[in-house]
């Protein structure tokens, strides 16, 4: 950079021996070649040649620890033009030649920087270097292998931008060269890619889209918008025409990727999140669905008033599940999601897990009898329970050597409600994924509101072992289930004491020590040994597993179904590790297949120690040493040359 910057300054010097205009001019033409990048983005062919000359950002991937040829090149082009120009500027000087032959010379530089910088940038022609510790800027082992997986057969991308859309903005004709950096480490590794975008315009997610715009028709809107923008409609495809060539009306026609390869399909979406953007996860996902025939398949058990995978409310499972604006739910992870009805169906042989989740009645026998079919033939199950549940689900338990324990956990808390459990992973829990282990690292807890304590036996045909336990010190089983008021009672006066029963209780709030004293014990919650109550840790959740018909069955039970609902997973008070437990989960149900394993090591240096005098030393050297010894070799320099 600093070379290419000296050969502009040179040429500028060689157009003028006034050192000012000089300066002033390196200035001005270093301003135009940053600006020149975002000129003519939005023409064809056009786009490349004025990205590659942009200078603008060119030293970032090499700041960061990635290498490549093509920034390499981009400044030893740059050198190499400016240095012929000067050179030339300085022999036209002193022969006579006609003006064309003057201008060719500098046409015929210029033209063979450009063919150069634009057959180096091609996918395919680029060498890299990734010279970082942990390779972060190359993609995982997983996400190389699954591109390789892909052999010498292209994949097509194909972007459809809507117009009415609110992230329009991302697939603008302008942005293109912005969508292939995003594209860059997978071009790395595959350079036949092959990327179509098509504009259209129709209605979209946006509430505000006809609120704000009342009467208009959806043309009128479209032109409206391609007017504000300066774009010509006629570019856009109308909804009929969008219709006849694929219905994005169930992705909500928002900005979408649909990718292809031979004669599979899937889609690559954009989330409402501050990343938006795809990560290698979600990427990865995409790719591998292609090359797979049978995909893994999440089964919800229905029919029997279980968690909903299509309801928004706190206490059901859309966010895990079929949410496409939330990147971990499991359609944007490479899974398919269904549901099953055990009275009208039977459950399938081919899924990677059924769910059964928090049913409100008991099942009839046509449904229990399916059930326990489907463990028998060794399918995976997650059986998520609930205090007060312990009567429909613990028949179904039975046989497995797991049961729901009466009562509730209750936890005491000097911020939340007591039904509210703070649960820690078990070595098992942690060896579900490596994300878990930082997650255990950083004491992150996976929460649970409302939960039933487990009991086991290992005389059965499982080897069980506990996945989530709660806390011992602050947390025991109630035996006998608080009601609701209870609950809130204690949660307003943080009434939950580790107490024996009896215990007079200074509650925590605004009264005073003589009001507080004044209130009855008898609103508090207590440990009560004499009621059954029963300290930890105790399992909340456990894995179950045995060898059956070739392979490994897995099972999990959990007394809780709250710590994979939209509320849960949406939850922001506290920092939990409610996400990447859910993920884990899903990937033992699928044998590792699925989600695509994004993980990367922990960088090594994380850490500056400085102190005081090291700081006030680096200023010195900073600000005072290095200054003061250039501009000394400067003056010398200087001096030197006068005199000769």
């Amino acid at each position: 950079m600093l070379c290419a910057y000296a050969a502009i300054g040179l040429f500028m010097s060689c157009l003028t021996s006034y050192q000012v205009v000089a300066a002033l001019s390196t200035l001005v033409l270093l301003a135009v070649l940053s600006y020149i990048g975002t000129v003519w983005q939005d023409k064809d062919f056009v786009r490349d040649l004025t990205y590659f000359l942009s200078i603008s950002g060119r030293a970032n991937h090499m700041l960061q620890g990635l290498i490549n040829t093509n920034d390499i090149l981009y400044f030893l082009v740059i050198i190499s033009v400016f240095l012929a120009f000067g050179i030339y500027k300085l022999q036209s000087d002193r022969e006579s030649k006609p003006v064309w032959v003057k201008v060719s010379r500098y046409t015929l530089i210029v033209a063979g920087a450009l063919a150069l910088g634009y057959i180096t940038s091609r996918p395919g022609w680029i060498g890299y270097w990734d010279n970082t510790s942990t390779k972060t800027m190359t993609l995982t082992g997983g996400g190389q292998k699954i591109l390789k997986e892909t052999g010498d057969a292209p994949i097509e991308v194909t972007t459809y931008v809507n117009l009415l859309d609110n992230r329009f903005w991302y697939g603008r004709p302008d942005q293109r060269n912005e969508d292939m950096a995003r594209w860059e480490p997978y071009l790395r590794f595959k350079p036949n890619i092959k990327f179509n975008y098509v504009y259209f315009y129709d209605s979209s997610g946006d509430k505000n889209l006809f609120k704000y715009n009342p009467g208009m028709s959806l043309k009128a809107l479209a032109e409206k918008y391609a007017k504000s923008m300066k774009m010509d409609l006629a570019m856009f495809r109308t909804p009929e025409e969008i219709h006849r060539i694929i219905d994005l009306r169930p992705e909500q026609n928002r900005y979408v990727m649909h990718l292809q390869y031979k004669d599979r399909s899937t889609f690559l979406r954009l989330y409402d999140d501050q990343r938006v953007f795809p990560s290698e996860a979600e990427t990865g996902a995409a790719i591998k669905r292609l090359l797979q025939a049978r995909l893994p398949k999440i089964a919800f058990l229905q029919g029997e008033g279980e968690r909903s995978i299509d309801k928004a409310g706190d206490r059901h499972y859309n966010l895990l599940t079929e949410k496409i604006t939330f990147r971990y739910a499991l359609v944007n992870q490479g899974f398919d999601v269904v549901t099953v009805n055990g009275k009208d169906v039977e459950i399938p042989g081919d899924i990677a897990a059924l769910v059964i989740a928090d049913p409100k009645v008991g099942f009839d026998t046509v449904t229990l009898r399916k059930i326990r079919s489907y463990i028998a033939k060794g399918g995976n199950l997650l059986i998520a329970g609930e205090p007060g549940k312990q009567s429909l689900l613990n028949p179904l338990l039975q046989p497995l050597g797991v049961q729901l324990m009466d009562g509730m956990l209750v936890e005491q808390s000097k911020n939340f409600s007591p039904e509210l459990i703070q649960t820690f992973l078990t070595p098992t829990g942690i060896d579900l994924s490596r994300q878990l282990k930082d997650d255990a690292q950083d004491s992150m807890p996976v929460t649970m509101r409302g939960a039933a304590a487990l009991s086991y036996s290992k005389d059965g045909p499982f080897a069980i072992n506990p996945l989530v336990m709660n806390n011992a010190s602050s947390s025991w089983n109630k035996k006998v289930k608080p009601d609701q008021d209870q609950l809130e009672t204690a949660e307003d006066n943080s009434a939950v004491a580790n107490l024996p029963a009896g215990t007079i209780v200074t509650y925590i709030g605004d009264q005073t020590e003589e009001e507080k004293k004044k209130k009855p014990a008898g609103n508090v919650l207590t440990y009560s040994p004499d009621q059954g109550d029963q300290k930890g840790p105790l399992p909340v959740a456990v894995t179950l597993t045995r060898h059956i018909n070739g392979r490994q069955q897995r099972i999990i039970v959990s007394g809780d179904a709250d710590f994979l609902s939209n509320s849960e997973l949406a939850r922001q008070n506290i920092r939990t590790a409610n996400f990447d437990f859910s993920t884990a989960v899903f990937s033992w149900f699928s044998y590792g297949e699925f989600p695509i394993d994004g993980y990367r090591p922990p960088s090594v240096d994380k850490r500056l120690t400085l102190t005081d005098s090291g700081l006030s030393f680096l200023k010195i050297l900073l600000l005072g040493i290095l200054p003061g010894l250039v501009l000394l070799i400067g003056a010398v320099t200087l001096i030197r040359r006068k005199r000769k």
